[in-house]
């Protein structure tokens, strides 16, 4: 006769068990897949922050050229003087974004130069991440940064000194049809280091400003630029 410590589990035993780890996976899993999802999120944005101060080195050293997007800063936009009060001024929040059609194939001319530009008209330049060779609008986690520079109304000379804008997408945004899409003065529409999911690849996953000058750069250029002062 067997005694009763010799009892192995029965069926009903290891279907309750079943039971209750199927009930505690589900419970854990949306934690789970919001924790990949984030941390894919906040690698993705380092990433972009990366690309944006590589572009800029590139053209504070001269290895990029300054953008061919340009826009005349304050400038009031509207179609007739009596329309001045309700004028709004054009800022970088201005700058179109890139069409989402625009992106083909390119690859680095060299090992230790990451960029390669993919649309010099409209000053884009894309940073290849993944394995395969060059940067493309299929990759996932290739890079594109557009970038574009205030001028005067007088005046469309680089080595005077500008203001740079730059917003860096995914490469995979280009992948289709939909517009991309950008901040405007009401809403920021850059992607947060954690989200639900893996983030809004159409949104870009940075925007910066800064000043750029250049050994030509004089003190005047900037007034210019600002709207006059007296020096």
């Amino acid at each position: 006769m067997i005694s009763r410590s010799q009892d192995g589990f029965t069926i009903v035993d290891a279907l309750v068990a079943i039971v209750v780890v199927g009930i505690l996976m589900s419970a854990i899993a949306p934690v789970m897949v919001l924790s990949v999802g984030n941390r894919v999120q906040a690698r993705r944005v380092e990433l972009a922050t990366q690309a944006a101060k590589t572009y800029l080195d590139g053209i504070r050293n001269g290895t990029i050229l300054p953008p061919n997007h340009t826009i005349v800063l304050n400038e009031v936009d509207s179609t007739s003087a009596t329309q001045q009060f309700n004028a709004q001024r054009v800022t970088f929040n201005d700058a179109a974004v890139p069409p989402a059609s625009s992106l083909a194939n390119c690859t680095p001319t060299a090992p230790d130069y990451p960029y390669c530009q993919n649309s010099p008209n409209l000053s884009l330049y894309c940073i290849d991440f993944d394995e395969a060779a060059g940067c493309s609008s299929n990759s996932v986690r290739d890079l594109v940064v557009q970038a574009f520079r205030s001028t005067t109304p007088t005046s469309t000379d680089a080595t005077k000194g500008y203001l740079l804008g730059v917003r860096v997408y995914r490469a995979d945004a280009f992948n289709d049809s939909l517009p991309l899409v950008k901040s405007d003065v009401d809403t920021r529409r850059t992607q947060a280091t954690f989200t639900a999911g893996l983030g809004d690849r159409k949104a870009p996953l940075m925007e910066i400003t800064t000043e750029i000058s250049t050994s030509e750069t004089r003190l005047q250029d900037l007034c210019d630029r600002l709207g006059g002062c007296q020096l």
